[in-house]
């Protein structure tokens, strides 16, 4: 099942998507947060990669509770879901910008460079924490 990743922030929303099997996330795309005011360019990633399930990042605080941005977070997926028919879960997404920008320093990108894709690398940091668990979830129900 192909997934998409949301890292819905105030500005931009950072795109993952997963490869056909559910197994890998890949850094896609950062939209202008407008698209869940007007999901048209949203609408035809999802068509055009045949996506099954949107991942929404949910930005909770370190000790795991919800804050103002994972309230602002909730309505903006409950606004997306009354514009598309994918269905749409929420997803842990705490330290996942902090881990996209270790990862794109250690591969040598430029802070410049970072500030235009450090938001679709979020999403399929988390997109592939979302990915392990379901697929460790499986293994486990087999045994």
């Amino acid at each position: 099942m192909r997934m998409l990743g949301l890292d819905m922030g105030e500005r931009r929303i950072g795109i993952a998507i997963s490869d056909p099997d559910g197994r890998v996330a890949t850094p896609l795309k950062v939209l202008d947060a407008h698209v869940i005011y007007e999901p048209g360019p949203l609408r035809r990633l999802i068509e055009d990669y045949e996506v099954e399930l949107i991942v929404v990042g949910l930005p909770l605080s370190l000790d795991g509770r919800e804050g103002p941005q994972a309230k602002r977070v909730r309505e903006l997926g409950a606004r997306l879901a009354t514009q598309i028919a994918t269905p749409i879960e929420f997803f842990d997404e705490r330290l996942s910008s902090t881990e996209a920008k270790r990862v794109m320093t250690e591969a040598g990108v430029s802070d410049k460079a970072k500030r235009g894709s450090i938001d679709m690398v979020a999403a399929s940091v988390f997109l592939q924490s979302y990915l392990d668990l379901q697929r460790t979830r499986g293994e486990g129900e087999g045994l």
